[in-house]
């Protein structure tokens, strides 16, 4: 099975050509070697997948016949992702959820402020 088609199909990519183009990019290993989308998969192999700034790891287990449900995930790819890397993604969200969180109800010199920055 293809690389690429092997990521989508685990639900690592929204879309099978999200999965090709982070092949492309050079974003997809296998066993430590970067690969392209067509790249033939086989069990057993480790499949490292760069998203932003966080490694996510997969061992193969075996191969699917097509697109499957979450729950079934599990069954063909386990995860290996390091501890490491999963606090690394926790603290991303923390910080981004914090910079997203109002403050509160914005003053009057905010909304001045606001008004002409936005004229």
């Amino acid at each position: 099975m293809r690389v690429d088609k092997f990521l989508w199909c685990i639900r690592a990519f929204k879309t099978r050509s999200l999965s090709s183009a982070q092949c492309r990019e050079g974003k997809v290993f296998v066993d430590a070697k970067a690969v392209k989308p067509a790249q033939e998969l086989k069990g057993g192999e480790t499949v490292r997948v760069r998203k932003g700034a966080i490694f996510f790891e997969w061992q193969v287990v075996q191969l699917p016949k097509s697109r499957m449900a979450a729950s079934l995930v599990p069954d063909y790819a386990r995860d290996i992702t390091p501890d490491t890397e999963k606090k690394k993604l926790e603290e991303i969200r923390n910080a981004q959820r914090d910079l997203l969180r109002p403050t509160g109800r914005p003053t009057k010199r905010d909304r001045r402020d606001w008004e002409k920055w936005f004229s």
